[in-house]
């Protein structure tokens, strides 16, 4: 029996040591490990890795930040800034995860009419 993939829900990865110029847009997830100077769209979620950093603008359903991001983020679900995250950006999610140990500059407009934020201790 042969197992089927679907191109769509594949992981995208652009791996630490690389740096992309320009715009990315993904119908499924994307990780970022290495650089990533531009836009970025994902139709799924957004992984920023450890080693991961983005000068632009972020659109995706969620996005999980561990490294580092300037510019704006627009995520129609929730965003994670973990624990060693240096996030510089304006954000408009629905919900906002903050864990402890993360540094975050900037403004948060939530876009659903209930404010459900959490701070992790």
């Amino acid at each position: 029996m042969s197992t089927k993939i679907d191109p769509i829900k594949e992981m995208n990865v652009i791996g630490a040591g690389t740096v992309v110029e320009g715009k990315v847009r993904s119908q499924g997830s994307v990780r970022i490990d290495g650089k990533l100077v531009g836009e970025l769209t994902a139709s799924e979620s957004l992984a920023v890795g450890n080693t991961g950093e983005i000068d632009g603008n972020i659109t995706a359903k969620n996005v999980t930040i561990g490294g580092k991001v300037k510019g704006t983020i627009n995520v129609s679900e929730k965003v994670v800034f973990e624990g060693k995250s240096v996030v510089r950006a304006d954000i408009r999610a629905t919900r906002l995860v903050i864990d402890e140990g993360s540094i975050f500059d900037g403004k948060v407009s939530m876009t659903d009419r209930t404010p459900a934020y959490e701070v992790k201790h």
